[in-house]
């Protein structure tokens, strides 16, 4: 969806200081935080039917920046070359804007989302420095919408925090905002000492996540090429509670207790992979991201803001994944995948990234899924009611699983390929679906 009118500017960003002194030090992130795949800032967009009082929005994010302090800070480099906080209480940069030609509903079309489009970025204005360092870990914009409702969109520095951590963020900010108690609610945990390197450091595993894809028998792996040619499109494909039953239940009989999660992660990567049509040889890969907070012994302190996630690795020839048996040997990766992640893969991760500070995954033949379901976003409510919308500011190759609003076992799965697979992935994705019978006898 393009939104073609201009957004109103009627005054300069402001930086939104904490209300109250905060602590003044430097904050060591862990090799999670600062490994160089997360050095960006997540681009959350929340659109709202109802308005909201701005100024009281504006005076919550100062109260609410004396617990999460570090958001107010700047980010900059250690003298050992990691990233690190500096606790400085800069301020997180917050704008107002109008667009009185655009409405909530205009998000919303049928069953489906919008899909984001470049015309988006009007809705955050001051989160498109050059340089990452440049942009402060928290950028906000507030925009009042023709209809009377209200888009909020909120970059957050991956480095800070992964999307507990923000959904934390964010509903601590709300909460504040609507003078709510936080009697019951838990406070911000910040330390990341918890997740430092071993002395000397022990990678014990093979880590396919950071290894580089290749063709067999090729001789310089790096020459493998890209799925990703030409230019992107973005495709959004939302599948209802049912669905994602339906695609269960086609795994069950090889997969027992099947969760959602697996059944849908495996649909969509051999969808995905279909779709491009690589060779049937190239090894394959799903990266996914699994919290960590239960898997570390001892568990992470609650309230945890830092990156608590490693990424999992499943991997298989396309061929495999295409044939007609594909979807359960598919879920079956996922499975025996995530099974690996416990306190010993974790402790060897952060070992990993801290003798190879530029570790990163190979993303040419790659689908990367990240869920931003049952974290909470769709239940945010600001002072407008629960969002009409929830997604992010921009689609990229990785994947988004979002939550569907008014379907709490719905998932809307946001991705973007060549425009030349958009289409096939659509039809490889959603079709039988909706039907009765399997339809997995038609895939050929």
């Amino acid at each position: 969806m393009e939104i073609a009118a201009e957004c109103e500017h009627r005054m300069e960003p402001v930086l939104v200081t904490p209300s109250q002194p905060t602590p003044g030090h430097t904050l060591y992130l862990s090799n999670l935080d600062d490994q160089c795949l997360l050095r960006f800032s997540v681009e959350y967009l929340f659109v709202f039917a109802g308005d909201v009082d701005v100024d009281a929005l504006r005076t919550a994010l100062s109260r609410v920046l004396v617990d999460y302090y570090p958001l107010a800070g700047r980010l900059g480099p250690g003298n050992d070359g990691k990233l690190v906080v500096d606790c400085n209480a800069e301020g997180a940069l917050f704008e107002e804007g109008f667009l009185p030609g655009l409405t909530a509903g205009e998000f919303l079309r049928g069953s489906a989302i919008a899909k984001p489009h470049e015309s988006w970025r009007k809705l955050l204005r001051g989160a498109e420095e050059q340089s990452f360092l440049d942009v402060p870990p928290l950028v906000v914009q507030v925009t009042r919408l023709g209809c009377g409702g209200t888009v909020l969109c909120a970059a957050i520095s991956h480095c800070l925090c992964d999307g507990i951590g923000a959904a934390q963020f964010l509903h601590a900010w709300a909460r504040v905002a609507k003078f709510e108690a936080a009697d019951h609610h838990v406070a911000p945990f910040h330390d990341r000492g918890v997740l430092r390197p071993r002395c000397p450091p022990r990678v014990a595993f093979e880590h396919q996540e950071y290894a580089i894809n290749s063709l067999p028998g090729d001789g310089d792996p790096a020459v493998t090429p890209s799925l990703f040619v030409g230019p992107l499109a973005p495709v959004s494909l939302t599948f209802t509670g049912a669905h994602v039953q339906r695609l269960k239940d086609r795994c069950a009989p090889w997969l027992e207790e099947c969760t959602s999660f697996e059944a849908l992660a495996a649909h969509v990567w051999r969808a995905w992979v279909r779709s491009l049509g690589p060779p049937s040889d190239l090894r394959v890969k799903l990266l996914f991201t699994v919290d960590i907070h239960r898997r570390v012994k001892p568990g992470l302190p609650e309230g945890y803001c830092g990156n608590g996630f490693v990424l999992a690795c499943a991997e298989s020839t396309a061929r495999q994944l295409a044939a007609p048996s594909g979807e359960h040997h598919a879920a079956r990766l996922v499975r025996a995948a995530k099974e690996m992640i416990d306190d010993d893969y974790v402790r060897s991760t952060v070992d990993l990234l801290e003798l190879r500070r530029d570790a990163m995954p190979d993303l040419s033949a790659s689908l990367v899924i990240s869920a931003w379901t049952r974290i909470g976003l769709e239940d945010l409510d600001i002072g407008a009611g629960r969002p009409v919308h929830v997604g992010p500011l921009t689609s990229e190759t990785y994947c988004l699983f979002l939550p569907v609003v008014d379907d709490p076992r719905g998932v809307t799965a946001l991705v973007s390929v060549p425009e030349a697979a958009a289409e096939r992935l659509e039809d490889r994705c959603l079709h039988g679906l909706d039907d009765m019978h399997d339809v997995e006898n038609d895939e050929q």
